[in-house]
């Protein structure tokens, strides 16, 4: 008997098993709008059913508006009519988060990701007020990114009750891992869920998760997908093992390197390529390419 996949109102624009893309660059570190073309469909491909475009992983602190946005058009021409797209809005400034949500809405984006202000520290009530004016811009769904270790706060479980009561707000990337927390707020408020730590990806399934917005699915989107459907098959060994055998020894390489330069790097190797890293954020040195390579090959992906 499987073990169905909580049904939440996001799941359907969200997608189940979702890649947080890399914005791929030429040599001379422009945005490569083929490449991304390229990647995007590579992922769809291999069985990642929603990307998101310009988030964390994407680079968003060191691309420009306009990058974001091309990238996007781009990608959509590309994958548009198969999968839905998820377009960075946020950032520690609300006018400019409103500004970049109806941009990215006018190019075509799905819906929208929105990450806590960072570095600000506001408070629950300036959270509230920040994700309701960038929700209330646009008709778009919203899914909250809750990641208190890059931002420096959490949005507080009530504050995400309170925003639930917002049609827009449809779901949430949870990169905190409060599980005592997050399964009250599951059954309460009806929003899909999502693991937003590949190590925490099958206890979030368990807890009642809808699925997952991953960075190492870059490197493993099929294995990505099929912990997820072996999950909801009922068949929890095979979960299991590709948890442990691909993602948990993945993730171990993304902890040390970073979403951004792991991922690139593990494209790389596969022969996928997206160019380097922006500044500050670095490539990986030669001894972590081979480490890398190594445990991609035990893993299977390379």
């Amino acid at each position: 008997m499987g073990t169905s996949l909580k049904v939440n109102r996001g799941a359907e624009i969200f997608g189940t098993a979702c890649v947080a893309m890399v914005t791929p660059f030429t040599k001379d570190g422009d945005v490569d709008l083929d490449a991304g073309r390229r990647l995007a469909a590579h992922l769809v491909d291999n069985g990642i059913d929603s990307l998101v475009l310009a988030g964390t992983t994407g680079e968003s602190p060191t691309t420009t508006t306009e990058e974001k946005l091309a990238l996007l058009r781009a990608v959509k021409e590309e994958v548009g009519d198969r999968i839905p797209l998820i377009a960075g809005a946020g950032t520690n400034n609300t006018r400019t988060s409103v500004e970049l949500a109806k941009a990215s809405a006018e190019a075509g984006a799905d819906a929208l990701l929105v990450v806590t202000p960072y570095y600000s520290k506001p408070s629950q009530t300036g959270l509230l007020a920040h994700f309701t004016a960038v929700a209330q811009a646009t008709d778009l769904p919203i899914c909250l990114y809750d990641i208190p270790g890059r931002s420096g706060i959490p949005i507080a479980g009530q504050t995400i009750a309170e925003l639930a009561k917002l049609d827009t707000v449809q779901a949430v990337k949870d990169a905190k891992g409060n599980f005592f927390e997050a399964a009250e707020l599951i059954e309460s408020t009806g929003l899909a869920w999502y693991s937003g730590d590949d190590p925490l990806n099958l206890p979030w399934l368990a807890l009642g998760a809808t699925g997952f917005i991953s960075v190492v699915g870059h490197a493993a989107p099929r294995a990505l997908k099929e912990l997820l459907t072996s999950f909801e098959a009922g068949d929890l060994a095979r979960s299991r093992e590709i948890n442990a055998g691909t993602i948990d020894v993945l993730a171990r390489h993304q902890a040390v390197l970073g979403g951004v330069t792991f991922a690139k790097a593990a494209l790389r190797l596969q022969g996928i390529e997206v160019g380097d890293p922006r500044l500050p954020v670095v490539s990986a040195t030669e001894a972590q390419l081979e480490a890398l390579r190594e445990d991609m090959e035990k893993a299977g992906v390379l």
